[in-house]
């Protein structure tokens, strides 16, 4: 699978804009959870929703886009399990 320089972009802004939205979902501020962790996030999400979303085929008539909705939605929703997760896992720990 070969990357273009406009893939790696449109990631990069999708990633920024969901991971954005889930900081300020679980912070409840308008900050969230800051630019570089909201970036990251959000690129684990969009990851995570991706799979999910193509797995059990959610939202396909949305993807007829360049930047497409349904990439938008499926990274927002594997940032909130992302950040569920990791929540957990620091639950698990003791804090």
């Amino acid at each position: 699978m070969s990357v273009s320089l406009s893939d790696l972009i449109v990631w990069l802004v999708v990633g920024g804009l969901a991971g954005a939205l889930a900081g300020m979902v679980v912070t409840a501020k308008w900050e969230g959870l800051g630019r570089w962790t909201g970036l990251g996030v959000g690129l684990v999400g969009a990851i995570i929703g991706g799979v999910i979303f193509r797995i059990f085929n959610i939202a396909p008539g949305l993807e007829s886009v360049s930047v497409s909705l349904r990439d938008v939605l499926a990274a927002f929703v594997g940032s909130l399990i992302f950040l569920a997760i990791l929540w957990a896992l620091r639950m698990r720990k003791g804090g």
